[in-house]
């Protein structure tokens, strides 16, 4: 998507986002509403979803696409990476990434985001997928750390 065209329909998903989110104050009817309008205003959008921390794995949440991983094992693929890391990372090509998991094949390039809560601590994060190479860049990770902002707003 261009560049300009991608960070025009970002603008409108986060106006779409500040007038709906305010009617409920629960975090994960929050998420759920973000990651449904992300994944059908989006169109390079395959997989989109969180992924909780619960007892040293990852836990899937809230997502849309295909069926997903339900649980990732500790320091492994993009995920853990950004929790340990403590940033997002964006992989042109997952299958260049080191112990990517892939839990669906189709899926080619990647970018997650730290989640985090009221007081600023990880407990998860973003994951989005596409099944094209190289669609995330700096205007993805910008806007969506921006939208992640509206669940504790």
């Amino acid at each position: 998507m261009d560049k300009n065209k991608k960070q025009a329909r970002y603008q409108r998903i986060y106006k779409q986002l500040e007038e709906l989110l305010p009617k409920t104050s629960d975090p994960f009817a929050r998420m759920s509403s973000i990651i449904a309008v992300l994944h059908h205003k989006m169109e390079y959008f395959f997989w989109t979803g969180f992924y909780f921390t619960k007892d040293d794995k990852l836990v899937v949440g809230q997502y849309q696409g295909p069926v997903a991983c339900q649980e990732l094992k500790k320091d492994t693929g993009v995920c853990w990476a950004v929790i340990n890391q403590q940033k997002a990372i964006i992989v042109p090509d997952v299958e260049k990434f080191p112990e990517h998991i892939a839990c669906d094949s189709r899926s080619k390039s990647e970018i997650v985001l730290p989640l985090k809560n009221q007081d600023g601590n990880i407990i998860g994060v973003l994951d989005v997928d596409s099944n094209e190479y190289n669609q995330f860049d700096e205007i993805d990770e910008h806007e969506l750390t921006k939208i992640l902002k509206l669940i504790y707003m």
